[in-house]
């Protein structure tokens, strides 16, 4: 690829921890070029179509996977000569073919890694597919434990909860492939406590300027869809129409199913709070990789190991403003 048609930066993890806020907040920057689609998917593919996930609404969302080198080169076609160029891919992190694939074709690459209280993250990601009428398990703990039947069942990504959470064994093998220096660690809470602040560490990373984004764009968040009649009723309905939605073009499932995926909830039910029992019981099978992540980085992420849960996007970011 030419330097006009290559990415200078990715945006790499991890999914359900602000990285579609900090694209959304570079993308005001002027010395800044993101592609649209923010997640092109491109590095997890080697020149070839993506596996043929078989998940609910897997095979809809893999169409929209630029798998094409010469479809994703045009990606960067708008980009002005002094801007830096990047896109967002939250499972390149958790993705070992696309470590390597990223060192071979972009060595001088930077790359930006967020990463969330392991057990927040996955309660979120469990959410996120929740509310979307996705997950047919309306209890965390139970849709938590099948992520290995899952994986043999053939499911995408971001069905695994408790791998995408796994970010000491993720950069360490990432940086048998590249320099640590390349890749700046962030963390979730300094996007909702001090986003100015994180905005500028993100621009000194990338060697632009600083000071010129003063705010980050609200997280993408689920409204909450209460488990009853709604659920019941409406669940269903969608997780056919996604695996219908295989057959036409992303954008006509979109438009249809968002009034059918607005049904889920009434609008009124909040995010209930994790149990600490239970994030007791899972924050024990992310410990080693916790200290895993704070020997490589040399920051202290033992805040993790405690048994309250920091909550959501907007719950952190009304603390913070209060």
């Amino acid at each position: 690829m030419s330097r006009t048609s290559r990415p200078d930066f990715l945006i790499i993890g991890a999914p359900k921890a602000g990285t579609t806020a900090l694209h959304a907040a570079l993308a005001q920057h002027p010395d800044v070029f993101v592609t649209d689609p923010k997640e092109p998917k491109y590095w997890l593919c080697d020149d070839a179509p993506p596996p043929h996930w078989s998940g609910p609404g897997d095979r809809h969302s893999q169409q929209e996977w630029i798998w094409r080198s010469d479809d994703y080169a045009a990606l960067f076609d708008g980009a002005s000569d002094h801007q830096v160029r990047g896109e967002s891919t939250p499972f390149y992190l958790w993705s070992r073919g696309a470590h390597r694939r990223i060192a071979e074709a972009l060595p001088r690459v930077r790359l930006i890694a967020v990463v969330r209280d392991p057990v927040d993250r996955a309660y979120s990601n469990w959410m996120h597919l929740w509310s979307d009428g996705l997950e047919t398990e309306s209890d965390f703990v139970t849709a938590f434990s099948r992520q290995q039947q899952r994986i043999e069942a053939g499911y995408a990504p971001f069905w695994r909860y408790r791998d995408l959470g796994l970010y000491g064994e993720q950069l360490a093998h990432l940086y048998r492939y590249l320099d640590p220096r390349q890749v700046l660690v962030m963390r979730y809470r300094d996007l909702v406590d001090d986003p100015a602040a994180a905005v500028d560490r993100a621009c000194r990373h990338l060697g632009i300027r600083e000071g010129l984004v003063a705010s980050i764009p609200r997280d993408n968040a689920r409204a909450f869809a209460q488990p009853g009649w709604r659920t019941r009723t409406f669940g269903p309905v969608v997780r056919a129409g996604a695996a219908a939605g295989q057959f036409v073009e992303p954008r006509v499932w979109r438009r249809v199913s968002a009034p059918l995926v607005a049904r889920l909830s009434d609008g009124a039910a909040r995010r209930p709070r994790l149990d600490p029992d239970v994030r007791a019981d899972l924050i024990t099978l992310f410990a080693d990789d916790v200290r895993l992540l704070s020997q490589l980085t040399g920051e202290d992420f033992s805040d993790w190991l405690s048994p309250v849960s920091r909550g959501s996007y907007d719950e952190r970011a009304a603390a913070a403003t209060a």
